[in-house]
This record gives C-alpha cells, structure tokens and sequence, in this order.
C-alpha cells in the first residue's frame, strides 16, 4: 500500500517570463491498493548464470491471467487518476489551448492538390483535396481516418500515390498494432480496387510506375502477434491486380540477408531500387538494383552497418547520398551508380558544425540546419552552387521539404510559439511579420550559449 500527497492547485497556464502568481494548496491524500502479483518459480541459465524469472507468466498476453491481472492494474490506474483534484481543469484548459485549425502543407499527385487539416480536437488529421488550379475553397474530403471505424481505434499508418497519381495505397492500423493492412484505391472513384493486403509491419510503399508497389514484412508468427519475435525482415514487389500469395519475395529471405529491418524505395525516375538493412535502429547496409535491367545483380553501396546512409536523389547514374561516415554531423556525396563503393564517392555539400537535414524539390537541394535552436535552409543546385540562403517567414524550424523535381515546392514553418503556418517558398506572398519572434543568446557559467526566444505577448494571447 502506497501514500501519496497531492498539492491542490488553482491551475493558470500564462506565457513564459510573466510573473508567477501565488499558489493555493491544500493537501489531499490518495491511497494506492495494487493487486496481488503472483510469483512463479522460472529459471533460466542464459550463458552459464541462472536468472530467476518469477513473473514470466505476465508475457503470454493471450492468457486469461495476464488479462484478470491487466484489468486489475487498470482499475487501480484510473481510481488514482479520477482522484487528481486538478485533472479536469487541466484538461478542460489544454483542450482550449489545442482547439485551433491545423493545416499541413499541400502536395500535389495527378490531377489533384491534396493537405491534411485537423479542425481543432480531431483525433486525428483529415485529408482533403481539391483540382489543381481550382480554388482551394473547393477541397473535398478525401480520406478520414476518423471514421475508419465507429471506436476510433483504426488509424491511417501511411500514404503512396503511383506516379501518376491515379491510385493510392495507404496503410491502416487497427487497435494500435504495427501489424498492418494495405488498401488499393481508385483515387478518382474511391473505390478500393482489388484485395487488400494484410500482415504488413513496419513497411512503407514505394511504387515502380503505375504497375505496381514494394513494402517490407515479416512472417507471420506462431502464437501472439503482439509479442512473438519477428527478426527477418522481407522485402516485397507486389504487382497490383494479383493475390498477395504471388507477390515477389525481393530481399531477405536467405540466413545471408536476414536483417531486423529492411526496406526499399525507388528513384523518383524508376531507374533504381534502393534497399536499405539493418540489425537495430541505428545503422545501415545499402544496396541498389537496377530496374531497367530484370537480370542485373544487387550492387553494395555500402556493406556493413557502422554508418547510417541513404540515397536521397539521383541525376541518371549519379547518386546522391546523405552519409555520417566520416562527418558525425551528416554531409552529402556523389558517386557514379556503376561503381557505387565508398572508395568513389565525392564531398557534395560538406559537413560543417551544425548538423545537415537534407530534402530536395522543385530541382534543387535543400540544407536545412538547427542552428542556436533555430532553422537555417541553404538552397543548392544540382552542380553544388550555392543559390541562395532561403528567407524564412519567422523563427522556427522548418519542415515539408521534400517533393518532386518538377514541383514547386511547399513548406512548413512551426514557430517557436507553434502556430503552423503553410507558404510557398519560390512564391512567398504573404506577410507574417506578427509570427517573427525576438533572439536572445545568453551565456551561463560554463560558457555554454543558450539560445533563448521570446514571443510577443500580445500575440501570444491572441491564439489562448
């Protein structure tokens, strides 16, 4: 049994830097009762130890037991939080705060304009989409997660359009799960078009064409699939019109090729496949096939998984890669995709001191970098020419770089006091000198330079 003392708070959410106003408490006691949690003799010698594993019987979660055990934890859970004085009036405030339209930046595929937009306290973002060049006051809902099904639990897991734009698969997760299934849709109609694909983890959807598709999986596992091992990643190229059954299995089916994540994507020209393996979240192998020639080998870009680099454009055979080998801080090189080993790359846009996030649109390079806790965007060409220092609306950081080569690119601006803003970044029209925020860097003891921004009051208050 456990104790606990609660203050009681008057609750007051104000801007940072004003003056802090006298709390009110009073002191209230909760009393924490767990349930009973039984001990069962497990022992299991893992290198010559024996280790004591008395609650091993909590990891079957299809038992009966872990079930009776996880609704008593619960109703414990939730009679303590019930008791928390200042919990409703806490949430009542954040929801106030947060209930504003949210709006990501458009994009275009086929036909069509398409954003997200969240009107305030949605679960989560709906898609919307509009005819290019009509007005974007005649966006139609498009896709809404909300209504996958009638609990809510069912939520979008991801978006890939075919290079024409005329059909989408998107992923769906229901009740939480990272195992996934892949809906096929005619964009024009809405219509899902053949069977949808299920068993899916971890994966994303990167199209060949309007042919068809690669995504990652694993074999389904004996027993749970919330908590069996899943340890072979495999890659797939799902051809559409066909079963799931006759989709091609790519990459990972051997003991040599077996990875804990693997995943492909293809040159926004359909020259290559890229895949991508690792053994933990951190590092990776890179491989490259090339898709004009059914019979060409898989080539090593890189072999090992002491780095983590990736393809991230390519100008016929010449690769682009974002690399940390060598420059902990990211940098970008070239190489010709015949000889794609480390020894032949070149320095594209070299490290520097702050650290390199990289997109590309519109047929340019964008080097975005966090600098004193603040974006900074470098526009390049396809030479390596510096073009410019983009000029950024406000502080913040900068987001939704990434698009086609022939598209004008749209950006995201999340200022410090995250409000969204969406603007077009080769046609900046709008000004939004109310968002600009003051800079301060202030030195602390050990010299350490703290970066430190502050909003206008006024307009601060004007979204509370």
């Amino acid at each position: 049994m456990k104790k606990l003392i609660f203050p009681l708070i008057a609750l007051s959410l104000v801007a940072c830097d004003q003056p802090k106003e006298k709390e009110e408490t009073a002191k209230k006691e909760i009393t924490l009762k767990y349930p009973e949690t039984k001990k069962v003799d497990t022992l299991t010698n893992y290198f010559g130890t024996d280790v004591k594993d008395p609650y091993r019987w909590l990891e079957d979660d299809k038992s009966k037991e872990t079930e009776a055990w996880v609704k008593e934890e619960n109703k414990v859970t939730f009679e303590y939080l019930n008791q928390i004085p200042y919990r409703d009036t806490l949430k009542q405030r954040l929801s106030t705060l947060w209930n504003y339209e949210k709006v990501g930046a458009p994009y275009k595929e086929g036909d069509y304009t398409y954003f997200s937009k969240n009107d305030g306290l949605q679960n989560q973002y709906v898609v919307y989409r509009y005819k290019t060049g009509e007005d974007a006051s005649t966006a139609e809902v498009f896709l809404d997660p909300n209504k996958f099904s009638e609990d809510g639990t069912t939520s979008l897991g991801g978006m890939s359009f075919s290079e024409n734009g005329k059909i989408l698969a998107y992923a769906i997760s229901e009740g939480g799960s990272d195992w996934r299934k892949v809906m096929v849709m005619n964009v024009e109609t809405k219509e899902i078009t053949e069977d949808t694909l299920v068993d899916v983890k971890f994966s994303g959807m990167s199209w060949k064409g309007n042919e068809g598709f690669f995504y990652s999986s694993y074999d389904k596992p004996e027993g749970s699939e919330l908590s069996a091992k899943t340890d072979q990643h495999k890659l797939y190229y799902h051809q559409l019109n066909t079963p799931q059954k006759e989709d091609q299995l790519i990459f990972g089916g051997t003991e040599a090729e077996k990875h804990r994540y693997v995943g492909g994507s293809v040159t926004e020209d359909n020259k290559y496949l890229l895949i991508r393996a690792s053994v933990s979240t951190s590092g990776n192998k890179l491989f490259l096939k090339d898709l004009n020639n059914p019979n060409a080998a898989l080539k090593t870009i890189i072999g090992n998984t002491d780095t983590d680099t990736y393809v991230i454009e390519n100008k016929g055979s010449k690769l682009f890669l974002v690399t940390n080998l060598n420059a902990p801080n990211r940098k970008i090189v070239t190489v010709d995709a015949a000889n794609p080993s480390v020894e032949n790359w070149h320095d594209f846009i070299e490290e520097t001191e702050n650290v390199l996030s990289p997109s590309t649109g519109g047929g340019y390079f964008f080097a975005e970098y966090m600098q004193d806790a603040v974006s900074t965007v470098k526009q390049y060409d396809y030479e390596g020419n510096l073009v410019r220092d983009v000029k950024l609306p406000g502080v913040g950081s900068v987001g939704g770089l990434v698009l086609k080569k022939k598209k004008k690119n749209f950006t995201t601006l999340l200022p410090i006091t995250s409000l969204q803003e969406v603007f077009i970044n080769m046609i900046l029209k709008k000004e939004l000198q109310n968002y600009i925020e003051n800079q301060k860097l202030i030195s602390t003891q050990k010299s350490l330079k703290v970066n430190k921004c502050f909003s206008p009051l006024k307009m601060v208050q004007k979204y509370l």
